[in-house]
C-alpha cells in the first residue's frame, strides 16, 4: 500500500491529474557505490518508518523509476516535492532539472523536456542535510555543533519528509490561486496567476457555489471578488467552506485548480483578539508534530486529524504549531474541523547573515502555500531569539533583522496579526506575548498579577541550569508595552503527570483571572522523545493527570478560586478541616451565564464524580469580567484527614465549570512542601 497516499496539496487541487511517488525508492549514503538499500517515502533516514533508520548521515542519495500516465500525453509533466530536508538536487534520465535550499518549503520542476518516450524513467535526488544546522532552518532537529537550544531539540529528520508526487498540466497554466473573504465578507476576492506561451485567446472561468464568473487576464495576472449570497461566516463552531474551481483555457489546452476558503476576519482591536466582530479569547496547546516512529512526517493522514481532534476533546480552541511549516495536509483538516492555528516557520541556531536569508527563505513560501487557509489566525516567526543569539537588545542588527521578518510577512498578508519574535523581547509585533515558567504557584501567580497590571514589564527566564536572566518584553525603546493583545504563548510544569495536571489547573486559573489576557498556549500537548511536558505521551495516550480534566481546565466557562495552593495533592491546609473558599467564574461566551454552586467531597486526587452534590450560594458572570468571589464554606467528611472538595456550576441541570481543592489537615509540612 503506498504510504501517505492522499493528494497532498488540499489548497491547489489539480488531483484530476496527479500521480503519487511515495513508497519504495532505492537509496544509498553518499560513502556506497551500490544502491543496495530500500527507504520507504516520505519518511526521513533517521526513522524507523523509512527502513533506513540511520543518524548523522549528512548526504544521500535516492533513485526510483516511474511512468507517466498514458492519459497526460501533450501536457507537461511537473514534478512536486513537498518538503526535503535540508538541499536537494534532482535528476530526471541523468537530466539536472531542480536545485533546492530549505528543508520546510515546496518545489518543483517541469521535467517533460527530460523524459524519455513513453516507457520508464528515472528520477534521482541528492540531499545534503548537515550535522551543522545552526546557519539552516531546522527547527526543533538536533544539530553537531549543540544548538543553545539542544536540550529541547529532538531526532532530526533528513531527507524527503513530504509526499512527491507528479501532476500533468497544459503549457500555459495557473501558477497561483489566491483567496480572501472580502473586506465586508460578503464575497470572496479571488487573485489568480497564469505563466506560459500563450499569451493570447486566454479564458479564466471561476466557479463555486450559487457563483460564476469569467475573469480577464492582464499580463498574466487576474483579479476578482465572486459576491456570496446570504454569506454563511467560518467559525470554529460552523468551520463552513466555500470552495472555487478555475478553469482556464488556452491555445495550449484547459487547466483546472480547485481551490476553497473561508469567511472570516480576525483582528486586533485594541488590546483585545476579534474574530467576525466577536471578542476572540485563544485557549491555545504548542503542538510540534513529530511521531514515535516517523519523525517530523506524521505516519498517516488521520494522525494529523487525530491530532486536532486531541487538542479539541482537552478544550483548546488553538494549536500553535511550533517551529514548523507542516504538512499541508494538517492546515486543511484544521479548516475543515474549525481548529484555529497559529502557524511559523522553523528556526535557525546562531546569527549571520546566512541564517538571517534561511529564516527568510522560509516567509513568502509559508504565505503563498497556506494563505487560503481560514484556520490560521496568527503568524508566528522568530522564537524567543533562537537564530538571534539570545541577544536581540543589545545588537541593531538582530534588532533590524526580527523587524525586517514582520515587515516581509505582513506586505504579503496584512490579513493576519503577526509575531516578531514569540516569547519576548519584541521590536515590532502585532501581538505582545510572552513565555514564562515556574514550579511556584505563589510566584507564578505574582509575575502573572505584575504583567498583567503593568507593575513590570520583565520577568524570569532560565536559560540553562544556573544561570537565569530578566528578559523584557519589549526589545527596543519603540516597540509599546500596552495597546496590543497580550497573550501568554508558553507555559507549564511538573515532570509527572501528577504535577503536570496540578500545575495545569492553578496556572491557567491564574491567566483566567485577569481580564486583560488575550489568551495563553499551554506546553504542550503530548510528550516527545525525552521531553515529559505532555498531556498526552508520546503515542497520544492518556496521562494520569491526578483526577484533572483539561476540558474542564480550558472551559469557555470556568472558576477562578481566590486560593493559593501549597503544593500538589495539599492546595489548602487546614488543622480543622474546616475551609472556605472564594469561588470567582471566568467567562468566555456570548452570553451571560449563572447558577448555583455545588460542592462534593472525594478522596484527593480523583476525577469529578457524576452528581453535583450539595448546593450553595447562586453566581452570575458577565463575558469577559471576572465575576465578583462567591464564598464555599465546606468540612471534610466525619473521620477524614484529607480530601478534594469537587466544586460545580450547575445551571439548569447543566455542569458549566469545575473545578477542584485539596484539603489536608497534616499542617506540620511546611508551605511549598512538593509531597503529595
Amino acid at each position: 500500500m503506498t504510504p501517505r497516499a492522499e493528494y497532498p496539496r488540499p489548497h491547489f487541487d489539480r488531483s484530476h491529474t496527479w500521480s503519487s511517488l511515495n513508497g519504495d525508492w532505492d537509496f544509498r549514503a553518499d560513502t556506497e557505490q551500490d544502491w543496495n538499500r530500500t527507504i520507504t517515502v516520505p519518511f526521513a533516514w533517521e526513522t524507523p518508518a523509512s527502513g533506513i533508520e540511520e543518524h548523522w548521515l549528512p548526504l544521500a542519495w535516492y533513485r526510483r523509476r516511474f511512468t507517466v500516465p498514458a492519459t497526460w500525453a501533450g501536457r507537461r509533466v511537473v514534478l512536486h516535492f513537498g518538503a526535503v530536508h535540508h538541499e536537494a538536487t534532482v535528476w530526471v534520465n541523468d537530466v539536472e532539472v531542480v536545485t533546492h535550499r530549505g528543508g520546510y518549503t515546496p518545489f518543483e520542476a517541469d521535467i517533460t523536456g527530460a523524459l524519455r518516450g513513453d516507457g520508464p524513467q528515472e528520477v534521482v535526488v541528492r540531499v545534503s542535510s548537515p550535522t551543522d544546522k545552526r546557519e539552516i532552518a531546522h527547527g526543533k532537529q538536533r544539530s553537531i555543533p549543540r544548538d543553545d537550544f539542544d536540550g529541547v531539540c529532538f531526532t532530526p529528520s533528513s531527507g524527503i519528509w513530504q509526499s512527491v508526487w507528479l501532476e500533468g498540466r497544459p503549457a500555459t497554466h495557473l501558477t497561483a490561486l489566491k483567496l480572501r473573504p472580502s473586506e465586508r465578507l460578503d464575497g470572496i476576492e479571488v487573485e489568480a496567476q497564469v505563466a506560459g506561451p500563450a499569451e493570447s485567446a486566454l479564458r479564466l472561468r471561476l466557479r463555486g457555489t450559487s457563483l460564476s464568473a469569467e475573469v480577464p487576464i492582464v499580463d498574466g495576472f487576474a483579479k476578482i471578488v465572486l459576491p456570496v449570497a446570504e454569506p454563511r461566516l467560518w467559525t470554529p463552531e460552523d468551520p463552513h467552506l466555500y470552495h472555487v474551481d478555475a478553469t482556464l483555457t488556452s491555445a495550449d489546452g484547459t487547466d483546472e485548480v480547485a481551490a476553497y476558503t473561508g469567511l472570516r476576519r480576525i483582528e486586533v482591536i485594541g488590546e483585545d483578539l476579534y474574530l467576525n466582530g466577536r471578542r476572540l479569547f485563544v485557549r491555545g496547546v504548542l503542538d510540534q508534530g513529530y511521531w514515535p516512529r516517523t519523525g517530523i512526517t506524521a505516519p498517516d493522514d488521520a494522525a494529523l486529524r487525530h491530532d486536532i481532534e486531541l487538542a479539541a476533546a482537552a478544550g483548546y480552541n488553538l494549536v500553535r504549531k511550533h517551529l514548523k511549516l507542516e504538512d499541508p495536509r494538517f492546515v486543511h483538516h484544521a479548516d475543515v474541523m474549525g481548529m484555529l492555528v497559529w502557524a511559523e516557520p522553523a528556526a535557525t541556531g546562531r546569527f549571520s547573515a546566512d541564517s538571517v536569508a534561511a529564516f527568510e527563505e522560509q516567509i513568502a513560501p509559508m504565505a503563498a502555500r497556506d494563505g487560503n487557509s481560514p484556520a490560521i489566525v496568527i503568524w508566528g516567526l522568530y522564537n524567543e531569539e533562537w537564530g538571534l543569539d539570545w541577544d536581540i537588545p543589545g545588537d541593531p542588527a538582530k534588532q533590524e533583522a526580527a523587524a525586517r521578518a514582520y515587515e516581509l510577512l505582513k506586505a504579503l498578508d496584512p490579513s493576519r496579526p503577526a509575531v516578531d519574535n514569540s516569547g519576548w523581547t519584541h521590536v515590532r509585533t502585532d501581538l505582545l506575548d510572552w513565555h514564562y515558567y515556574d514550579e511556584s504557584a505563589a510566584s507564578w501567580g505574582r509575575t502573572v498579577a505584575a504583567l498583567m497590571d503593568g507593575d513590570q514589564d520583565d520577568f524570569p527566564v532560565r536559560l540553562g541550569p544556573d544561570y537565569v536572566v530578566r528578559k523584557k518584553l519589549a526589545g527596543v525603546p519603540s516597540q509599546p508595552l500596552r495597546g496590543l493583545p497580550n497573550l501568554n504563548s508558553e507555559y507549564g510544569g511538573g515532570f509527572t503527570g501528577f504535577q503536570r495536571g496540578w500545575n495545569l489547573r492553578w496556572q491557567t486559573q491564574e491567566l483566567r483571572r485577569h481580564d486583560r489576557l488575550a489568551g495563553y498556549v499551554y506546553t504542550e500537548l503530548y510528550d516527545i522523545e525525552h521531553e515529559s511536558a505532555g498531556l498526552l505521551d508520546f503515542e497520544r495516550r492518556a496521562k494520569d493527570l491526578a483526577g484533572v480534566d483539561p476540558a474542564d481546565v480550558n472551559a469557555t466557562t470556568t472558576f477562578v478560586l481566590d486560593v493559593v495552593p501549597v503544593a500538589p495533592g495539599r492546595d489548602l491546609l487546614s488543622e480543622t478541616g474546616e475551609v472556605t473558599v472564594p469561588v470567582r467564574i471566568s467567562h468566555h461566551g456570548t452570553e451571560p451565564v449563572n447558577g448555583h454552586l455545588h460542592t462534593t467531597w472525594t478522596p484527593v486526587l480523583r476525577p469529578a464524580p457524576a452528581s453535583f452534590g450539595d448546593e450553595g450560594p447562586w453566581v452570575e458572570a458577565k463575558p469577559f469580567l471576572l465575576s465578583g468571589p462567591a464564598e464555599i464554606h465546606a468540612g471534610l467528611p466525619a473521620g477524614w484527614t484529607s480530601g478534594r472538595l469537587h466544586i460545580a456550576l450547575v445551571s439548569d441541570g447543566a455542569v458549566l465549570a469545575r473545578s477542584a481543592v485539596d484539603v489536608d489537615t497534616h499542617t506540620e509540612f511546611v508551605i511549598g512542601d512538593d509531597r503529595p
